[in-house]
């Protein structure tokens, strides 16, 4: 019998294994997010690109005409080429398109997300989408005397590669299957209040809920500072989305257990305050754990991932 909510999810969902051993599913993005978010991204190089030009040009009455035209050749190509790299390395796979359609790039052996990965998986983007479009758009300015069916040819090459995410289960394109990522829905952030604070049963809500003057958990169950210091942003991510979908019914409660003991041996829990319930400790864990991590951003310290 399928697990309530996920039969009727029209999303695909894809099973990332965590280095720890753990089997998250992903939802898979949908093909028209991806579009949504690429003509974004692709809007704001255009933009980019422009506004250069446009700079350019007003300086053509100054005498630095080649100088002006050469930076602008220049900052075109550094933004076709290098700005999904540059966001995607520094923003963990999100883009503003991305960010704006809620996606992100992952790895899909369920391992972090490397610079390599990044940069294998959008260098062929030249190949799927810039150089074909140009061949369509300017056929006789990069193949001069070309016959007319080079444009023919060009929109053939531009349909076959974007509509490759369309005969895959996983959606992937040419520089996903290069490089080994995904592209999936990432999850909605909700208030700490929200995870931190066990949800009323069904059917009720309170009047009139307060904001905690701290983030924490259920209470009598206290980390210290070293066992917070394992863990970094990416985890805190993951665990609030296990405690998302285990609200929603979507998560079996045996994988937020295997996620308790593992997160419990890591950080060196006592073995007498073992028996605390798995839903408390992971609902402390993450409130302690989110506090932990904003105080350090305070003072300019951004843990991305756990420590080794």
């Amino acid at each position: 019998m399928a697990r309530p909510g996920i039969s009727a999810d029209p999303v695909r969902l894809h099973p990332v294994h965590t280095p720890e051993g753990v089997s998250l599913p992903f939802r898979v993005a949908p093909a028209g997010d991806r579009v949504k978010a690429f003509l974004l991204d692709l809007l704001i190089i255009s933009a980019g690109s422009l506004a250069v030009w446009v700079l350019a040009i007003f300086a053509l009455p100054t005498g630095a005409a080649a100088v002006g035209v050469s930076l602008a050749l220049l900052a075109s190509f550094l933004l076709r080429n290098f700005y999904f790299i540059f966001w995607e390395v520094n923003r963990g796979g999100v883009t503003l398109g991305k960010r704006a359609s809620g996606l992100r790039v992952i790895s899909r052996d369920g391992g972090p997300l490397t610079a390599e990965a990044v940069f294998a998986r959008n260098l062929t983007r030249d190949v799927e989408f810039f150089l074909p479009l140009l061949v369509f758009l300017f056929p006789q300015a990069l193949v001069p005397d070309s016959p007319p069916w080079a444009a023919y040819l060009a929109v053939a090459w531009l349909f076959v590669f974007a509509a490759m995410p369309l005969f895959n289960k996983d959606r992937l394109r040419c520089g996903d299957m290069i490089a080994g990522t995904l592209v999936v829905q990432a999850p909605v952030p909700l208030l700490l209040p929200d995870l931190a604070v066990p949800e009323p049963p069904f059917g009720r809500r309170p009047r009139k809920a307060a904001a905690p003057e701290s983030p924490t958990g259920p209470p009598g169950i206290v980390f210290t500072r070293e066992q917070l210091d394992i863990y970094g942003i990416h985890e805190l991510q993951v665990l609030e989305d296990l405690l998302r979908r285990f609200s929603q019914g979507t998560l079996e409660a045996a994988v937020l257990e295997e996620v308790c003991a593992r997160i419990k041996t890591k950080i060196g829990w006592p073995r007498e305050q073992w028996h605390v319930p798995v839903l408390d400790f992971l609902q402390a864990f993450y409130a302690a754990q989110r506090g932990r991590l904003e105080n350090k951003l305070l003072f300019g310290q951004r843990q991305e991932r756990k420590r080794s």
